[in-house]
């Protein structure tokens, strides 16, 4: 098979598999060096690489969980155990979790949205990385990406975003994959 083959096999089989089918092994520290090394490598109009990368694994997966459950409970503190330790358990739901966080800035030539959006790309090349070393990753936000106590307890600065918590592991059993839109009705012609 050529280069472009396998490309093209990669691109056209990576999905978001479900959540709860994603275990443990997650990637060796070689492995994850190379995924984030990948996903650095996304268009960056000024090399202002205006992301950046938190990794939660073993036990920061647990004690950023009590941090987002802590705020929850600040919300909702008549909330029943079972939802609370689903608040916990957020970042525990696979081996590794990358939260990919957006640190733009104002700047004379490039817009905070084009920033942003080098951030987004971020995290596509991860789960193609994560794809093409043979695990399974999905990327989600969820209520506490956006919200700034949260945030807060889980190390961003007021200025920063969270772009989304890219989930890591290996795939407990074989996906389906879901449907996907007909081209005929994405493409205009101009």
């Amino acid at each position: 098979m050529t280069l472009a083959g396998s490309a093209l096999d990669l691109l056209r089989t990576r999905k978001s598999p479900k959540l709860f089918d994603l275990t443990s092994p997650g990637p060796t520290d070689a492995e994850l060096d190379s995924m984030l090394a990948i996903a650095s490598r996304v268009p960056d109009h000024g090399k202002l690489a205006p992301w950046r990368f938190i990794l939660f694994q073993g036990d920061a997966r647990d004690r950023a969980g009590d941090a987002i459950a802590a705020v929850f409970l600040t919300d909702n503190p008549e909330a029943e155990p079972e939802r609370v330790a689903i608040e916990r358990g957020r970042l525990t739901r696979a081996p590794l979790v990358i939260a990919v966080v957006s640190k733009t800035a104002p700047h004379a030539k490039i817009p905070e949205w084009e920033q942003t959006l080098s951030g987004a790309a971020a995290c596509t090349l991860l789960l193609l990385a994560a794809h093409a070393q043979g695990y399974a990753a999905t990327w989600l936000t969820e209520w506490y990406a956006y919200d700034g106590r949260a945030r807060a307890a889980l190390g961003l600065s007021e200025s920063e975003r969270i772009i989304g918590f890219v989930h890591i592991g290996t795939l407990a059993r074989p996906q389906d994959d879901r449907p996907r839109p007909a081209l005929a009705d994405l493409i205009t012609r101009y």
